[in-house]
């Protein structure tokens, strides 16, 4: 746990009582504060009150009395579509409102880092897409070079559960827009940016908003180092504007499926081949076609991201090579999970967006795609550039129909639920085939979260073949 530092004897309201709001509780009390717990639901106030906390209704007046913070969960709205009720009181009195991030960052260094030979190093990822497979594989390449490393965040423990960093210790951490939008304090060693397109827009009141909470990463956090996909415009002009010119080799950008050229360190991908330049000479290249944990454009993108920031950290390519080859992915990310008579099994769940499964479906050469949920808006008229290599579209839940009429002359099924969609999928695929879970649908319509989705297909799939 991190003790959070700051608040001694002080009484700070905790809004939204889930993983992190109970952890934050937690480092709050071990720092000396005085947490003062709440949460819309009752069914969470009681489980935070059968661990030891005090619940403290904030949406009364009287009860911000001596309050000298608030710290709201990442899910709660601050700003848009509309702030919630406990938030907008803080402000109207002038209480400062931040999030578990803030305090991590404010809590992190100690006076024990003085006698560190080398102080430990944050690095932390954030974007649309990929974060969580680049978040997991710099933890493991970390690992495998036999680096003290912890992974947090977005992804894994909260960031105040993690144990206090030892010398030369790195954290690694995975953060949405939602936990960069907010917090007071961000100051990365590193920060790496994958790729942007458009999510939560609602929460962030369009593109605009969406991308300035994640550029607080950098322009807020002015990390050492500053790792950057340069494949959209958004990431281009990042890239500029946290660069002095263009031989800033504090400045690493990263791409999937362009050269860079002119810049004074750079990493990219082509045709299945990773390529480290810098100041106009390549130092080093490795063949990601046949590395099984990162198939794809996209995870080659990966690949350049989490390469970048180890070497940044000092680890040498060849380490970094090994490191890639023993990465088995994530579970729910272009996950193969079997494979019978020549024909692949891959869990995607978290293609939960049209970027995120147009990606999918360009790793394999034929799809039988099995897709559908809760569809967003738009649909799936997006991925038209992207089904040439889809053989048969399987369609689950609440858009299966929606997404039928989006898919012009692409053979397709209406399936409705997984078990159908899995077993006519089994039925009729042929050797060379890849069955594909690539919802480009949230999960919300039949599932909890993408995860119980992908472990139901796992289920049917293994259960099958």
């Amino acid at each position: 746990m991190i003790p959070v530092q700051g608040y001694q004897n002080q009484k700070v309201a905790v809004l939204g009582l889930g993983r992190s709001g109970l952890a934050t509780a937690r480092a709050l009390q071990a720092g000396g504060a005085i947490p003062l717990l709440w949460d819309d639901s009752p069914e969470s106030r009681q489980k935070a009150e059968d661990q030891g906390f005090t619940c403290t209704d904030l949406t009364r007046n009287a009860a911000w009395e001596g309050i000298a913070t608030l710290i709201t969960s990442p899910g709660i709205p601050h700003l848009y579509p509309k702030t919630h009720p406990v938030i907008a009181r803080a402000m109207e009195l002038g209480i400062p409102v931040d999030n578990d991030i803030g305090l991590f960052f404010q809590s992190l260094a100690t006076a024990q880092w003085d006698r560190y030979e080398q102080p430990p190093r944050v690095v932390c990822v954030t974007g649309s897409n990929g974060k969580s497979t680049t978040t997991a594989l710099i933890h493991h390449l970390l690992q495998e070079a036999g680096r003290p490393t912890q992974m947090a965040g977005n992804i894994g423990r909260g960031v105040l559960d993690i144990d206090p960093p030892e010398d030369g210790e790195v954290i690694v951490l995975e953060l949405s827009s939602y936990q960069t939008d907010l917090a007071r304090a961000l100051t990365p060693d590193i920060a790496v940016f994958t790729n942007l397109s458009p999510d939560h827009l609602d929460r962030h009141n369009g593109m605009g908003g969406y991308f300035a909470a994640k550029a607080r990463l950098f322009t807020q956090g002015g990390p050492d180092r500053a790792i950057i996909g340069v494949d959209e415009h958004e990431g281009r002009y990042l890239a500029n504007q946290m660069g002095q010119g263009p031989g800033d080799d504090r400045v690493i950008r990263i791409s999937s499926g362009q050269k860079l050229e002119g810049f004074g360190w750079v990493v990219f991908a082509r045709k299945g081949f990773l390529a480290e330049w810098r100041k106009g000479k390549q130092v080093a290249s490795i063949d990601l076609r046949d590395i099984a944990g990162l198939p794809g454009a996209h995870n080659h993108q990966n690949a350049c991201a989490a390469y970048a920031a180890v070497r940044a950290l000092g680890l040498a390519p060849r380490q970094i090579e090994d490191g890639l080859r023993s990465f088995a992915g994530l579970p729910h990310r272009s996950q193969l999970i079997a494979e019978r008579k020549g024909v692949k099994f891959v869990n995607d769940s978290k293609a939960t967006n049209v970027d995120s499964a147009a990606k999918a479906l360009q790793a394999f050469p034929r799809i039988r795609w099995i897709a559908g949920g809760m569809g967003k808006d738009g649909g799936i008229a997006a991925l038209q550039p992207f089904l040439g290599s889809v053989v048969k579209a399987y369609l689950i839940g609440h858009s299966a129909r929606d997404f039928a009429l989006q898919l012009g002359q692409t053979p397709h099924e209406i399936c409705e639920t997984m078990d159908r969609a899995v077993t006519r999928a089994v039925a009729e695929a042929e050797p060379g085939d890849v069955v594909l879970l690539a919802p480009a649908a949230a999960s919300f319509d039949q599932y909890p979260n993408f995860e119980k989705r992908g472990d139901d297909f796992v289920e049917r799939v293994r259960g099958l073949v």
